[in-house]
C-alpha cells in the first residue's frame, strides 16, 4: 500500500486513536508494536531483550530526531517504492523500463482504503497478506520474464512445475554441479528474500497510513479519482494507460491459464485415445517403402530462423546449398519444407512426440498422457508392420527412458551406449559426427535380415553453444579423444550465453557443423535404399530467434531412389535442403499421417 501524500515525522491531533495508544504506551510508534506482534510472543528473556533494544532505539531517535526523521522518511519512501515497483513489473524483459512505473496501480488505492479502514491487528493480518500476494506477483512477473526470453510463452503454473528438474539438470550439465546448486538455492534464498522484504514495506506502509489517518484517507480519495478519471478517459503516458490494474491483470491471466490448462489436460486425454491409425493391419502400413533403410533424425533448435535471418543466415544457407551439391554428386535428391513446431526454444521432446504422433503435444501434461497411452506413432508404425527392425540413437538421454516403448523401438542406444571416451560440449554428451559414426559402427553397417528404421536425435546445436564441436576426418574419430583439444580451445558457455549477438552468431555455426555432420554421413554410408528425413524440433530461444519470430522448422526427405520423392511431389516442397520462404508450412501434427498416407498406408481409425 503506497503513500499518496508526504508526511512528516509528528503526530497531527485527530488522527486515529492510534496516537492515543502511543502515548500511553510512553511513546512506542505503532509500527514498533506491529513488528512485535508480528514477531510472536516468544520467551520472557526474549521479550526482555526486545525491550531493551526498544528502549535505547527510543533514546537514540530523542537525541538524534533529525536523522531519525530522515532514516524514518527515507525507509518509507523504499517500501512505496517496492511496493509500486511490485504491483507494476512487468513479465517481460523488453518491457522492464522505467516508463513502465509512471502509472497509478489501482491495487495500491485498494489496499490504503482496506488498511484505512481496519482496526490494528486486522490491520497487520491485512498488510502481512498484502506483501505475500505482492510475493506471488512479483514471482511469476520473473518466471514470465524467464519463460518469455527463453521459451517465447509465459510460465504456466499448472504445467511448468514439471520442467524444473530438466532445468536444473541443463544448467548442472552446462555449467557443472557446484552452479546448479548454488542456482537452485540462490531461486530460494531469493524467494524468502523477496516475502520478507514485501511483507515489511506492506506492514510499515500500513503503520504510517493509520497514523496520518485523515491525510492519508484524502489521499486515497484523490488518487482514487485520478485513477477512476484516468481509465474512463482512456488516458495514456509513455505509450500505456495512466490507470493501471496490472497486478490484478497478471494474476487474473495467471489463474485463467491454470483453469484453461487443466481443462484441456482432460480433453487431451480423450482426444489422444482417436486414431485415424489406429486400426490398421501391419499389412497396410508403409507398404511402398518396403525394403528401404528409413532414418528420422531430428537437428536441435534448428529452426527457420537460422535460414533466414540475416546474421545467421548467410553460413548456413552456404551450408545447405553446398550440402545439396555434394548429395547431389553421390546420387541423393532433396525436397524440403516447413513445419510449425508444438514447442519454442526447449522442451525438444515436445517437438518428437507432436511429429511422430500426430498430436499436437505442446506441454508436458500432455506428453505424460499420450506417452503412457497406446497411440500409433510414426516409429511404432513400422515397428508394427514386422518388417523393419528399429532402433533409437539418442546421446541425449542419460536415465531410463520408458517412452522407448511408445515409439516402438526395439532397441535404445543412449548416450552410455556408444562408446565415447572424449569430452563433453556444454550440454551435449558427445559431438554430433562422433554419434552418427557410432550408429555406423553398432547399428547402421551390420548385417541384418530386415531392413532399420532409426529415429536419431541430434544435440550438439543445443544452447548455449559453447563451446561447438569441429568437423574431423571420419577416419580419426576413434572413440572420440580426438576432440579433447577441440573442446578445451572452444568458448566458455559462461561468455555465450550472457551476450546475444555471440549466442546468435555461435548458433548458426552450431546448425552448420549438424548439418554438415549429418549429410557427410550420408554420402559416406548411405545406400540406393536409404531415405533420410530430417528436421529441427524447435527454433532456438527468443534471444536468438528474436521476440517475434515464426515456430517453423525446416523439414527435408532425402533419398537416391526417384520413387520415394514422387511419392510426396504433391506436397510441392523445394527442391534441395534449403526451402523456400513460400514453400509450404504444415502443422508439426500433421506431418504423421501425410506421411503414412504418401507411403501408401490405409487409414482404419479406432475410436479408443
Amino acid at each position: 500500500m503506497p503513500v499518496f501524500t508526504r508526511f512528516s515525522g509528528s503526530s497531527q491531533p485527530g488522527d486515529g486513536v492510534s496516537e492515543a495508544e502511543e502515548e500511553q504506551s510512553g511513546g512506542q510508534r505503532e509500527g514498533e508494536r506491529e513488528a512485535t506482534a508480528a514477531s510472536g510472543p516468544g520467551s520472557a528473556s526474549s521479550r526482555t531483550l526486545l525491550g531493551h533494544r526498544l528502549t535505547r532505539l527510543r533514546a537514540w531517535r530523542t537525541g538524534y530526531p533529525r536523522t531519525a526523521g530522515a532514516l524514518r522518511l527515507a525507509a518509507t519512501a523504499l517500501a512505496a517504492a517496492l511496493v509500486l515497483g511490485a504491483l507494476l513489473l512487468p513479465d517481460t524483459l523488453p518491457a522492464l523500463k522505467a516508463v513502465s512505473f509512471v502509472r497509478i496501480p489501482v491495487e495500491a488505492v485498494l489496499g490504503a482504503v482496506v488498511v484505512l479502514a481496519l482496526p490494528r491487528r486486522p490491520r497487520l493480518a491485512a498488510a502481512v497478506l498484502y506483501g505475500l500476494g505482492l510475493t506471488v506477483l512479483t514471482t511469476v512477473n520473473l518466471l514470465d520474464m524467464g519463460f518469455n526470453e527463453y521459451l517465447g510463452r509465459g510460465f504456466n503454473a499448472a504445467l511448468d512445475w514439471d520442467l524444473l528438474p530438466d532445468a536444473q539438470a541443463y544448467v548442472e550439465d552446462t555449467f557443472g554441479g557446484g552452479v546448479a546448486t548454488a542456482a537452485a538455492v540462490g531461486a530460494v534464498v531469493l524467494v524468502l528474500l523477496v516475502a520478507a522484504v514485501m511483507v515489511a514495506a506492506s506492514v510499515r506502509l500500513a503503520g504510517v497510513l493509520a497514523r496520518h489517518r485523515v491525510r492519508a484517507s484524502q489521499g486515497a480519495l484523490a488518487a482514487g479519482v485520478v485513477w477512476v478519471t484516468c481509465s474512463a478517459l482512456g488516458l495514456t503516458l509513455f505509450g500505456g494507460p495512466i490507470a493501471s490494474e496490472r497486478g490484478a491483470g497478471a494474476l487474473r491471466v495467471h489463474a485463467q491459464r491454470t483453469v484453461e490448462s487443466l481443462r484441456d489436460e482432460a480433453a487431451f486425454a480423450e482426444q489422444s485415445k482417436a486414431d485415424t491409425f489406429g486400426d490398421t493391419p501391419p499389412g497396410e502400413l508403409l507398404p511402398d517403402l518396403r525394403g528401404k533403410d528409413v532414418i528420422f533424425t531430428f537437428i536441435e533448435s534448428y529452426g527457420r530462423s537460422a535460414i533466414e535471418d540475416p546474421v545467421m543466415a548467410p553460413g548456413v544457407d552456404r551450408t545447405l546449398d553446398t550440402s545439396t551439391a555434394a548429395l547431389k554428386k553421390a546420387g541423393f535428391a532433396a525436397r524440403s519444407g516447413w513445419l510449425t513446431s508444438a514447442t519454442y526454444g526447449g522442451s525438444s521432446w515436445l517437438g518428437h512426440s507432436t511429429t511422430m504422433s500426430g498430436l499436437w503435444i505442446d506441454n508436458q501434461r500432455r506428453y505424460r498422457t499420450v506417452s503412457a497411452g497406446e497411440h500409433l506413432t510414426l516409429t511404432k508404425a513400422f515397428q508394427k508392420t514386422g518388417a523393419w527392425d528399429t532402433v533409437g540413437v539418442m546421446p541425449g538421454v542419460q536415465k531410463g527412458w520408458p517412452e522407448q516403448k511408445w515409439y516402438g523401438l526395439d532397441r535404445l542406444y543412449d548416450a552410455f551406449d556408444l562408446g565415447y571416451k572424449g569430452p563433453k560440449f556444454s550440454w551435449s554428451t558427445m559431438p554430433d559426427q562422433y554419434a552418427l559414426e557410432a550408429f555406423q559402427r553398432r547399428v547402421h553397417g551390420k548385417q541384418r535380415d530386415k531392413p532399420l528404421m532409426s529415429f536419431v536425435i541430434l544435440t550438439s546445436s543445443h544452447q548455449p553453444w559453447a563451446p561447438i564441436p569441429k568437423t574431423v576426418g571420419w577416419d580419426e574419430l576413434g572413440d572420440g579423444s580426438v576432440f579433447d583439444a577441440i573442446q578445451k580451445a572452444g568458448n566458455k558457455a559462461s561468455d555465450v550465453i550472457t551476450d546475444t549477438t555471440k549466442s546468435r552468431e555461435e548458433y548458426g555455426k552450431s546448425i552448420q557443423y549438424s548439418v554438415t555432420s549429418l549429410t557427410q554421413w550420408l554420402e559416406r554410408y548411405g545406400t540406393d535404399d536409404t531415405v533420410l528425413v530430417f528436421l529441427g524440433d524447435h527454433q532456438p530461444i527468443a534471444r536468438v530467434s528474436g521476440n517475434h519470430a515464426s515456430r517453423d522448422v525446416p523439414v527435408s526427405i532425402v533419398a537416391k531412389d526417384p520413387k520415394v520423392l514422387d511419392k510426396v511431389a504433391d506436397w510441392h516442397w523445394t527442391e534441395g535442403l534449403r526451402p523456400e520462404h513460400d514453400a509450404p508450412v504444415w502443422r508439426m501434427n500433421s506431418f504423421r499421417d501425410r506421411f503414412l498416407k504418401a507411403f501408401g498406408s490405409t487409414p482404419h481409425p479406432s475410436k479408443g
